[in-house]
């Protein structure tokens, strides 16, 4: 792989969700290629993957945010503008996971949580991250789907169905922007190992359930997925838009 592609220097990046899991790594990723991160998440541990970020030599800057707040995610744009000076990139990847339940058990609360934030939060980070991309010239953005944007786990009902929608969500922004320079385009992981399957993996039961899926038999790394939304931002994906990267250990080709 062409090292100069993945340089990212003089780059600013926005990832939301990046306190742990696919975010942080993502961060860090990007951090080492250069580019100066900024990670909006409610948890304060954004702070933390910065700290990592700076004890590396890197640059950063965490913002407590909420996805689902309009006006939050408008200061989160423009304060990483004013700050570092640009947005090139953006990885929107907050999102929360349902219990585990039937359709008809699931609590209605919890659905217009997961809506929300995974839903309404990507469509306001598109929306005011777009708003500026506009303004200078273009941009790269990728949204954090799953596998259950693309097929139906069981028990996950809410979370299947906002997860296509962030599909969909995906596809109208790259249909709307591609002419403007702005490429958005869709990572679809399958089982990660990460916090929020941690109570997947830690039962037994369910462990050997979520291990049947992938073809090679384990969970992905978050370094794994990290790769690819590097991949989408850089210049080797210059023809890229409107599309899912379905990165799952083989579990949807079967």
């Amino acid at each position: 792989m062409n090292d100069e592609l993945l340089d990212f220097t003089g780059q600013v990046v926005l990832i939301t969700g990046g306190s742990t899991g696919i975010g942080r790594a993502t961060a860090l990723a990007f951090a080492r290629r250069g580019a100066k991160v900024v990670v909006g998440d409610v948890s304060e541990e954004g702070q933390t993957t910065i700290e990592l970020i700076k004890a590396a030599g890197g640059d950063g800057l965490y913002i407590k945010t909420n996805v689902a707040d309009a006006a939050q995610v408008r200061a989160l744009v423009d304060t990483t503008v004013k700050t570092f000076g640009g947005l090139h990139c953006a990885f929107n990847n907050a999102g929360i996971l349902p219990p585990t339940l039937p359709l008809a058990e699931q609590d209605e609360e919890m659905y217009d949580r997961v809506m929300a934030v995974d839903v309404k939060g990507v469509f306001l980070c598109l929306k005011y991250q777009i708003g500026h991309m506009l303004k200078a010239g273009g941009g790269v953005i990728v949204n954090t789907a799953s596998v259950a944007g693309v097929i139906a786990d069981p028990g996950m009902a809410p979370y299947v169905a906002a997860k296509h929608a962030v599909i969909g969500l995906t596809k109208a922004a790259a249909v709307d922007y591609a002419k403007s320079g702005i490429r958005v385009n869709a990572l679809a992981p399958g089982l990660v190992e990460t916090p929020m399957t941690q109570r997947w993996l830690a039962d037994p039961d369910m462990r050997d359930v979520v291990l049947s899926g992938p073809l090679m038999g384990r969970p992905g790394k978050p370094e794994e997925l990290a790769n690819t939304v590097l991949y989408l931002c850089s210049p080797m994906a210059s023809f890229a838009t409107g599309q899912v990267f379905i990165i799952d250990g083989g579990q949807t080709s079967h």
